[in-house]
């Protein structure tokens, strides 16, 4: 029998071509996929068919956009906006953010995509002062804030476990009480001004975070 081997982002064949292949029901081929899907080692995508998941490493030590560590593993970043507006910080972000009660800040909502893969949904608040408008980010909140001069120079992360509810796992093709993996950042300027603050939520099934560590002595 001929061996083929699929790698990370293959395509897996139709159902009716495996199907035929194995000399089995399509429907038990379906429920072998369900379960590899499931276990999160085949992911559906809408449209597209069903691939091998591709695991990716975010290195947690260094201070990157998502666009530049998809970039910088030959992957193509894109984004779906779930809502770009503009507000005052609330409570949290004023304490987060070490800001004063109204102060005028830009919030962006969006599902980060890589290879047409859902990752993660990331929702950013940024201090107004730290760019021009709205509008200023297309692509890349980093991209845009290096442009305005106001690029976070260091951050202070934080990474927890947590189960997807219903609604996340929707946009991110997931099952609800998924594992996942939240993400809390706050980044900050040169001068020391704390001007990002984000929380992001990954599929646990594709991403690994991973940081080196040294010894002191």
């Amino acid at each position: 029998m001929e061996r083929r081997l699929l790698g990370p982002d293959d395509a897996l064949p139709a159902e009716r071509d495996l199907a035929s292949e194995f000399e089995v029901s399509r429907i038990t081929v379906r429920k072998a996929i369900d379960g590899l899907v499931h276990e999160g080692l085949l992911v559906r995508r809408q449209g597209s068919g069903t691939f091998v998941v591709a695991r990716v490493e975010k290195n947690f030590s260094k201070l990157t956009s998502f666009s530049e560590d998809m970039r910088a593993r030959g992957r193509t970043p894109r984004s779906v906006w779930l809502q770009r507006s503009e507000g005052t910080v609330s409570p949290e972000e004023s304490l987060a953010l070490r800001s004063s009660p109204g102060t005028p800040v830009y919030r962006f909502h969006r599902i980060r995509f890589a290879n047409e893969a859902p990752m993660s949904l990331e929702y950013a608040t940024v201090l107004a002062s730290s760019l021009p408008s709205l509008d200023a980010v297309e692509s890349s909140l980093y991209e845009a804030l290096e442009r305005a001069g106001n690029r976070p120079v260091r951050a202070l992360q934080r990474l927890r476990a947590v189960l997807l509810n219903s609604e996340q796992a929707k946009l991110l093709q997931a099952k609800e009480k998924d594992a996942g993996l939240l993400v809390e950042r706050l980044g900050f300027l040169k001068d020391g001004r704390a001007a990002e603050f984000s929380l992001s939520y990954y599929r646990g099934d594709i991403y690994d975070f991973v940081a080196e560590l040294s010894s002191s002595s």
